[in-house]
């Protein structure tokens, strides 16, 4: 939702409470992006949305926050992850001290892997599902917890944005990029957001100059299973051999091929 507040443009998001149980509920993801906002925001050292206002009351959050719309959607992803490597390194050993509210790596990871292996039977049937990625998420049912414990351990702790795609993040028409939806946010290893970012956004053909834009992915591999997890359960809210479908066995299949090396 937008409002004009004198002669600026805001975007309102406003979130219920999350339901008890869910996993927004277990991560605190509504109450955590609005502290980002008042206590992170000012200091990130990337470009976030100016905040004009952030609430948490009993029913709900509110954010009154700086209207981007006009900047496209999308970065070019080798700079995008340039920005992320620099926020990693600037928060690296720092972040978890600096604001020890931020959930851990290994949050809900019981709640995650009780999805997926319910979600496993259906996405293994799909028509479109190929041999190398049904071989990957076979060898991941049951071992959930076990993967996001291991990328818990894939570097050094910092400030990671957590759902680090192209549909959150901005480029004004000057060519800055700015960062959006941080629900998500989190103190745990930087390669998360990399590799996020591979699965859910990178074409397999970009994979190898992004991973190079971010310099420091020598744990990628380790990482890689827990990013796809979260992958396989993105492929399940898509139609069967839809584009969108296509988009997401492309690059879990590429997952593989790096897993393989």
């Amino acid at each position: 939702m937008r409002r004009t507040v004198g002669a600026v443009d805001h975007f309102v998001k406003t979130r219920a409470p999350a339901a008890p149980g869910s996993i927004p509920a277990a991560l605190d993801m509504f109450r955590a992006e609005v502290r980002f906002y008042r206590e992170v925001a000012p200091i990130v050292g990337v470009r976030v949305p100016a905040c004009y206002r952030a609430e948490d009351t009993p029913d709900g959050t509110r954010l009154e926050l700086e209207d981007l719309s006009a900047w496209a959607e999308g970065a070019d992803l080798a700079a995008y992850a340039r920005m992320l490597a620099a926020m990693h390194r600037r928060w690296a050993g720092r972040a978890s001290v600096q604001w020890p509210w931020l959930r851990r790596a290994w949050a809900a990871t019981d709640l995650v892997g009780e999805l997926f292996d319910r979600t496993w039977p259906m996405l293994a049937a799909r028509p479109d599902m190929t041999s190398p990625v049904r071989n990957l998420g076979e060898s991941l049912v049951g071992r959930v917890v076990e993967v996001e414990a291991a990328g818990a351990l894939a570097g050094p702790v910092t400030l990671v944005h957590g759902d680090a795609s192209s549909r959150n993040v901005r480029t004004s028409p000057t060519g800055e990029l700015a960062l959006l939806d941080w629900e998500d946010v989190s103190a745990a290893p930087g390669i998360t957001d990399l590799a996020w970012l591979l699965i859910c956004s990178t074409a397999p053909a970009q994979w190898a100059e992004v991973i190079v834009a971010y310099e420091d992915a020598d744990n990628l591999a380790v990482m890689l299973p827990a990013a796809a997890v979260q992958g396989m359960l993105s492929l399940a809210d898509t139609a069967p051999e839809s584009a969108n479908a296509a988009g997401w066995i492309d690059r879990l299949t590429a997952a593989t091929l790096l897993l393989a090396e």
